[in-house]
């Protein structure tokens, strides 16, 4: 995706027309699960269906695999921190969220993952800060309003 088409998504997503936020959070998922192309996608997707089976193990080696081959893959990156999250092992997917954020900083799936990360570990300003970062980059993100006010209720 070049990059006046990838402003052109990321202005979207701060629209207030829900349908063209919606197009533009499609388009953006689209390129993350099709960065390495087919083939890639093909992979993640047998990982979601390994996930879907219960076979978290399986699912856990074919994506790790995936990002010792590719470790610019950053969607295999969150894939894993999403299935470290279920397992509840949050530090692992905090990791992961934070691996996927250096390969591309306005993820929102990994900035409102890591925010989840966060406030399961209990550390809630942390919590706080990625769902603010989650914000800037989709500012309707309505389960992202609500899990900053309930983490900043749990510092009162």
């Amino acid at each position: 995706m070049d990059d006046s088409t990838l402003e052109i998504l990321l202005q979207s997503l701060r629209q207030e027309d829900e349908y063209q936020r919606e197009l533009a959070t499609a388009a953006l998922w689209q390129s993350w699960f099709y960065q390495k192309g087919a083939e890639g996608n093909q992979r993640l997707q047998t990982a979601q269906a390994l996930v879907d089976q219960g076979e978290l193990d399986a699912a856990e080696a074919l994506l790790s695999a995936l990002v010792a081959e590719l470790p610019d893959f950053a969607e295999a990156w969150n894939r894993r921190a999403v299935l470290f999250f279920v397992q509840h092992r949050y530090r692992e997917a905090r990791a992961d969220c934070q691996r996927v954020l250096e390969l591309v900083p306005y993820h929102f799936g990994a900035l409102h993952g890591l925010g989840l990360c966060h406030a399961a570990l209990e550390q809630y300003e942390d919590a706080i800060q990625a769902f603010r970062r989650a914000l800037v980059v989709q500012p309707y993100a309505l389960i992202n309003q609500r899990l900053l006010l309930e983490c900043t209720a749990q510092l009162s």
